[in-house]
């Protein structure tokens, strides 16, 4: 049943800015664990006597238990309210923390990173609603901008703080950070919050749409992290992986569709706004994460950096944001939605065409820098996305809609990741061979082989020097692939987002409607 609820004012004051803040530093944690463990696991996997690649678990588990949890928000807001269940989910969210932290074996840690996933999953689209419905009208965009920029940064901080905290102290420590902001956190959403609970209204729960999600999420992700090391669709357990996805994911949408009450709203997709700002988020999104991941990869396996400094090559992104998040919120509303997401596709695709032409001598700065203006793509993004796709949504489907939207990212994130680095690995293979066919002892071209040969090295050990340099420019010139592949794509699906109908005013009109 429903619990009629008359419309809430808005914070204001110090009421507003302790809210703010407490919505915030949970969403930090939770976006910070997303990335945080992926430099440490090497460490990990050490002290537990297993593998770096089965150490990757302790990162697919949390992603997979992520991404089948969050289209979950809308109807368990529902029936426990945004509020309750937001400050119910951090809570649980800093346990499990706690609880990784202080496993003593693989099992027990994946299975605290299951949990912890699980009930990460409602936190980013939980937090952007509560900050929409906190702020006045007139300063959503802002309170949009400010959770974008968080979003942004948070990935950023992650690796290079969980490289300096294995470095530096043990890998615990990446998992017990999360005790004291979680508790923090809590406390002041507990306090400022407590007035601000939406309707509540109980549908069944659909345990057969539950089930089936969980089942074809999970083997897919499976599918993505074991793709490149199988050689893809040349491994029989890639074909079954797929093949059992494909047969789930259809009997799963026949059934939410015919369902009075989906696990997952798939209604939401007859509003064309929403499709078009979801599926279009989701297409940039997958580039701008894969992208996240191979370039720090290149430089650490290419370039000889650090982990740290690698993850210091990735910061600038978030300099823009940081600084333009505020201007963006008062004045995104004064230009065409549709403009502003163009123009960040844009520069994103000139930032990936720029990298595209990389080398290994480029210098710090020569890296630095298309990063810094990828910053500014990026900070005009996510606000005009969201106001795009919720636009012509009714308010109280908003954290449902952001539910499926930040699933729908998540999951492209995992495409982009693969098909980025699985790319890179073909195309290194490809550049090896080429350059291989001009490196003989009976080319002309090839004069190093005897110089090296003259300066003392057997042949065998110039052969290898040579064959070490021609890796190194071959992951260099397939990165360069990569890159060039992602700016072409970026410019296609940009028509994509021209399909939006206005008005697109948002905040307007759910204040008017409530």
């Amino acid at each position: 049943m429903s619990v009629p609820k008359q419309p809430l004012a808005p914070l204001h004051g110090a009421q507003l800015a302790i809210a703010t803040f407490g919505v915030s530093l949970a969403t930090f944690m939770q976006v910070l664990d997303t990335t945080i463990a992926n430099v440490s696991v090497p460490t990990i996997a050490g002290s537990m006597g297993i593998s770096a690649t089965q150490g990757t678990w302790v990162i697919t588990s949390f992603t997979v238990s992520t991404a089948i949890s969050m289209p979950l928000t809308g109807r368990l807001s529902e029936r426990l309210g945004q509020v309750r269940l937001f400050l119910l989910a951090t809570t649980l969210f800093t346990l499990a923390s706690i609880l990784c932290g202080l496993s003593v074996n693989m099992p027990m840690l994946i299975a605290a990173r299951v949990l912890q996933g699980a009930v990460a999953g409602p936190l980013m689209p939980l937090s952007q609603a509560l900050m929409l419905s906190i702020y006045p009208r007139e300063k959503r965009g802002q309170a949009l901008a400010l959770w974008a920029t968080i979003a942004v940064v948070a990935p950023i901080v992650g690796p290079i703080l969980g490289g300096y905290i294995s470095d530096n102290a043990s890998w615990p420590w990446i998992f017990f950070i999360n005790g004291p902001v979680g508790v923090l956190a809590v406390a002041l959403t507990t306090e400022s919050l407590r007035r601000m609970e939406s309707s509540l209204h109980k549908p069944p729960i659909d345990w057969t749409g539950l089930v089936l999600l969980a089942v074809w999420v999970g083997v897919l992700q499976v599918m993505l992290d074991l793709g490149s090391d199988e050689n893809w669709f040349d491994s029989p357990l890639i074909i079954t992986l797929t093949v059992i996805t494909s047969i789930v994911f259809c009997y799963w949408l026949v059934w939410e569709l015919n369902h009075p009450y989906p696990i997952v709203d798939l209604s939401l997709f007859r509003d064309r706004n929403f499709a078009v700002g979801a599926g279009g988020g989701s297409l940039i999104y997958a580039a701008f994460f894969g992208s996240s991941v191979l370039l720090p990869l290149v430089l650490q396996t290419q370039f000889g950096y650090t982990a740290t400094w690698a993850g210091l090559v990735v910061a600038p992104v978030g300099i823009a944001p940081i600084l333009g998040s505020r201007f963006v919120g008062r004045n995104y509303h004064r230009v065409d939605p549709r403009v502003l997401i163009t123009a960040s596709f844009l520069v994103t695709a000139l930032v990936m065409y720029w990298r595209s032409h990389s080398s290994t001598d480029w210098g710090l700065w020569n890296l630095l820098e298309p990063q810094a203006l990828l910053g500014v793509g990026v900070m005009v993004m996510f606000t005009p996305l969201t106001a795009v796709m919720l636009s012509t949504l009714d308010p109280h489907r908003s954290a449902s809609a952001l539910g499926v939207s930040s699933f729908m990212r998540l999951t492209a994130s995992g495409f982009g990741a693969s098909i980025f680095t699985s790319f890179w690995q073909s195309r290194e293979a490809v550049h090896h061979t080429r350059l291989a066919e001009a490196i003989t002892p009976y080319d002309p071209r090839s004069s190093v082989f005897d110089m090296l040969v003259h300066h003392g090295l057997g042949r065998g050990e110039a052969y290898g020097a040579i064959d070490f340099t021609m890796t190194n420019q071959a992951f260099v010139m397939a990165a360069n692939d990569v890159f060039f592949m992602a700016s072409v794509a970026i410019v296609g699906v940009t028509s994509i987002i021209w399909f939006a109908r206005p008005p697109f005013h948002f905040m307007q009109a759910a204040v008017a409607s409530e």
